[in-house]
């Protein structure tokens, strides 16, 4: 999960990487801009970047959905291992891991803790 895993970008600098390096899909994890220790699951499916809030309660962590009884997992790596394996209804399907490793570091900087592990 850590590949996937850009901590502190922003909104644009999230839609400008999934549109060059990504295709219909891709997705990748950031903090959230506005609320602190929510991250921000982001997928392509242009022409738009499709974000998703995935929080953490006590009962685990879970993407914040418009209706419907939102689904609890111990960290946030079984939450994307479990999405991918079958996608709600209600969001993009996730396809392609837009793996930070695999860009330049000029293009990406990172930092952030590991919610992956949490």
């Amino acid at each position: 999960m850590e590949s996937i895993y850009y901590g502190k970008i922003s909104k644009e600098v999230t839609e400008r990487l999934l549109q060059r390096f990504g295709k219909d899909g891709s997705y990748l994890l950031r903090d959230s801009e506005s609320l602190t220790g929510v991250l921000c699951l982001c997928v392509r499916k242009a022409p738009f970047v499709h974000t998703y809030r995935i929080e953490q309660s006590p009962h685990g962590w879970a993407v914040e959905t418009v209706s419907g009884q939102p689904q609890y997992f111990e960290s946030v790596g079984r939450l994307v291992e479990s999405y991918r394996a079958m996608t709600p209804r209600n969001m993009e399907p996730l396809l392609y891991p837009l793996e930070k490793d695999k860009l330049s570091m000029e293009t990406v900087q990172c930092k952030g803790p590991d919610y992956w592990q949490m």
